[in-house]
């Protein structure tokens, strides 16, 4: 798999995790409970890892493989 399909892969699972965070935010106050344990718990912290893999993906590799700058 090359890394412009990667990259592709990953913007897009950060786009889709996104809409049920977006969801959650918009949606009146009485139907939360709903699905807030599963936003808060799977789907934000998701997001986030995704978005940081996105930003600092190249040094989080390098730190996993042991390489120096």
């Amino acid at each position: 798999m090359s890394a412009a399909t990667k990259r592709a892969l990953v913007r897009w699972a950060h786009i889709l995790l996104g809409v049920p965070v977006i969801g959650y935010v918009y949606t009146p106050f009485e139907a939360l409970p709903d699905f807030a344990h599963l936003v808060r718990y799977i789907y934000l912290p998701a997001l986030v890892l995704a978005g940081l893999w996105m930003w600092k993906g190249h040094a989080i590799k390098r730190i996993l493989t042991g390489r120096t700058a």
